[in-house]
């Protein structure tokens, strides 16, 4: 979520910006907001966050293209979140050595375990590149043709930064809804082994029950190894002749080597705290309309379907190790953005946040009719009636991908999408189509039973919430052929289809036979539906993308004398603020946990299930040997901290940074009463959740007997 240092109504007046709110860019940090800094207690130069060799911003990494992470030692160890790492973990344990369960430790460098497709990137260079796009007159042309002259402009800036180092690779990124453009420049790490685990239930202590809540106790970070090549120092894919990260001379290496300082000191009320990382995606540019629409067409289809798909999942992974060893990061995944849409949906209609929005709009319309600014190009009225128009379909697409493409966690459902999509699943992602698609045998990651019953009941729950005209024909299948059945339908195409076959060679151009198969009617079918929605949304797109970006330009003008950050859309950003909590309703929130909290919950976990715990972990948390790890101010040991850093889904892993540029903790989180932060911030109520490194800390010594990290670490 992310704070606005610009405008994001009152209802009875027109937004007050605040300092402390916004996700900055650092190529660019405005003077003001370093001043604010400054006055919130930051006592570095500037050039220490971004613009030195030494800078923190240097130390600071994408995990998997999905989290955030940093470098906290001289040999490459990067601390994220426990759920950023969930995947990699997962994907080593097994009944016998279950990971997830009891936690990994690696005693030494030849134990740490690499991981397929995990990766890290280093943000090295970002800078403006608008004049070009406009030189190409990007905005004349429709978003089909915008993104391949982004995708050619991409390649060309690619292959520049090659000739310098081959290990480099440049994105452009749309920002302000698409009034400027940056490029910016990575170096991308795919050798990343995990290097240390806690047991999940202290990495996701509280689960489901505590998740966007406050107070909270959960230890929630991994950690992970960036390893390089060794007659380089730079990029390379896993090898075992490659070496940690810093073990290269810098002289060789093509990134100096940087890491973040761990500070024990703690904090106190009122301290500054900085958060640097990649958020994803945030809509505080978006209009009224359009935040209806995320209500009505996105959010509230999402929860229901999750929910009743979540439903079957749970009752499988209940009633098997092995089931649940498959599907934990499965269900995690669909869990965390189901409650979220809940929380969303609550926070939009108890802030009013529609109404807030629909009267900034008129502040603006006002401004616009005195000044004339894009009084003849941004029209309200049309950009209603664009919504509106598309306000049934975008329903309709929601339903559908959350039932039918990769993210309904289906293994029939992804190997369709595939198919449909005619994606070759080996190889590079950017390899030409082949004439046929295949799949490996990934049975070990999927499980016949919960995936079989879980698409019967998708099935079922798609026809009774979605209008006739959106339903695939293959429903008469269903219908004429199995009575209705969805179950019998689903094991038939178990059983019978080529799509479900292990190691399926299918290919794109097909023989009779095939067009006869079940699964290959039913992608088809998904096609065609899927077409027929998206003709409608897509032919709107672009006049409501068009809008959106002059509303956003108007704002930009009527506010010019306001710094102005832009939404988030996955690159580098740095948001400062304080430690502190929040009063809601009479209700003090703190600012912190400690060990007693977290006892007292692992004593309610026979009515909990999300509060059991190892008795060791009881056992430790009890204790009051805390030694350094233990707090001046609770004169105990402290668990999670807030800050009313803005922070959105991305952000997880990002590390919390004091005033001197140390590290004091792990952002993890947001609150409950905050979630609606990606559209709208709320100063009083918007707060990060972080977990306090002296946790971490305490963890991998007390339990993990991890002598030779904290040694690393310089502890």
């Amino acid at each position: 979520m992310k704070k606005l240092f610009l405008i994001i109504l009152s209802i009875t007046t027109a937004l007050a910006a605040h300092a402390d709110e916004g996700m900055w860019t650092l190529h660019n940090l405005p003077d003001a907001v370093y001043q604010q800094m400054k006055g919130y207690g930051f006592t570095m130069p500037k050039t220490a966050i971004c613009g030195s060799p030494t800078a923190i911003s240097n130390s600071i990494v994408i995990f998997g293209g999905f989290c955030t992470g940093e470098v906290v030692s001289p040999r490459g160890l990067i601390m994220t979140n426990h759920h950023c790492g969930f995947e990699a973990i997962r994907s080593h344990s097994t009944v016998e050595h279950d990971y997830m369960l009891n936690g990994f430790i690696a005693d030494s460098i030849g134990a740490e375990l690499p991981n397929d497709g995990l990766y890290v990137a280093f943000t090295k260079e970002q800078r403006d590149i608008t004049p070009i796009l406009d030189s190409l007159n990007i905005h004349a042309l429709s978003n089909f043709d915008q993104e391949q002259v982004i995708d050619s402009l991409t390649e060309v800036l690619t292959q520049e930064a090659r000739k310098k180092d081959s290990t480099l690779y440049v994105e452009i990124d749309a920002f302000y809804e698409g009034n400027a453009y940056y490029a910016t420049t990575y170096q991308r790490y795919d050798d990343v082994r995990l290097v240390f685990a806690l047991p999940k239930s202290m990495g996701k202590f509280g689960g489901e029950t505590d998740n966007w809540m406050w107070p909270r106790q959960t230890c929630d970070f991994s950690v992970f190894r960036v390893y390089v090549d060794p007659k380089t120092g730079g990029p390379a894919p896993y090898s075992k002749n490659n070496v940690p990260m810093g073990t290269v001379p810098d002289s060789i290496a093509p990134r100096k080597n940087t890491w973040l300082t761990i500070s024990t000191e703690g904090y106190k009320d009122g301290d500054f705290a900085m958060v640097l990382g990649y958020p994803g995606s945030t809509e505080r540019y978006l209009s009224s309309y359009g935040i209806q629409q995320l209500r009505d067409c996105v959010f509230d289809p999402m929860q229901q379907v999750r929910g009743v798909k979540q439903e079957v999942m749970k009752r499988h992974m209940n009633a098997s190790e092995a089931v649940r060893i498959k599907y934990d990061s499965k269900f995690v995944q669909s869990a965390n953005y189901w409650k979220n849409s809940i929380g969303m949906n609550k926070c939009i209609d108890s802030i009013g946040i529609v109404g807030m929005k629909e009267q900034y709009e008129k502040r603006i319309e006002a401004w616009m009719d005195s000044t004339g600014y894009l009084k003849d190009s941004l029209d309200f009225k049309k950009l209603k009636q664009l919504y509106d128009h598309r306000r049934s379909t975008m329903r309709a697409f929601t339903f559908f991908a959350e039932t039918f493409t990769r993210r309904s966690n289906n293994e029939l459902c992804v190997r369709m999408t595939n198919y449909y999509n005619g994606m070759p699943v080996k190889g590079p992602a950017k390899k030409p189509r082949k004439q046929y698609v295949e799949f490996d045998d990934n049975s070990d990651s999927w499980d016949r039973a919960l995936d079989a019953e879980a698409l019967a009941v998708l099935l079922k729950n798609y026809r009774e919430q979605s209008e006739k005209r959106f339903l695939p024909d293959f429903y008469n299948t269903i219908d004429t052929k199995f009575g209705g059945d969805y179950q019998k339908y689903v094991d038939y195409l178990w059983d019978n289809s080529v799509i479900m076959k292990p190691s399926a060679r299918i290919p794109l151009r097909l023989s009779r036979k095939l067009e006869k198969d079940l699964g290959i009617q039913m992608s088809m079918d998904l096609v065609s539906t899927l077409a027929d929605i998206k003709l409608v949304n897509d032919s709107l797109r672009d006049s409501i993308d068009t809008q959106e970006r002059y509303l956003c330009a108007a704002k930009l003008r009527m506010e010019q004398d306001l710094p102005h950050y832009s939404d988030a859309n996955l690159t580098m950003r740095m948001t400062y603020g304080q430690v502190g909590g929040y009063r809601l309703n009479g209700y003090d929130s703190g600012y912190y946990t400690t060990a007693r909290s977290i006892v007292d919950k692992m004593e309610r976990a026979d009515t909990i299930d999300d509060y059991s715990a190892e008795p060791i972990m009881k056992e430790l948390l009890s204790t009051d040997g805390f030694g350094v790890f233990r707090d001046s101010v609770s004169n105990t040991l402290n668990l999670c901290f807030l800050t009313n850093n803005d922070i959105t889904g991305g952000n997880s892993g990002s590390p919390v940074i004091d005033s001197k540029g140390r590290l004091i903790g792990l952002a993890f989180d947001g609150t409950w009463d905050s979630l609606s932060a990606d559209i709208y911030f709320d100063r009083t109520l918007a707060r990060c959740i972080n977990v306090d490194i002296r946790y971490v800390l305490y963890m991998m010594k007390a339990w993990g007997k991890a002598h030779n990290l904290l040694r690393e670490l310089g502890l």
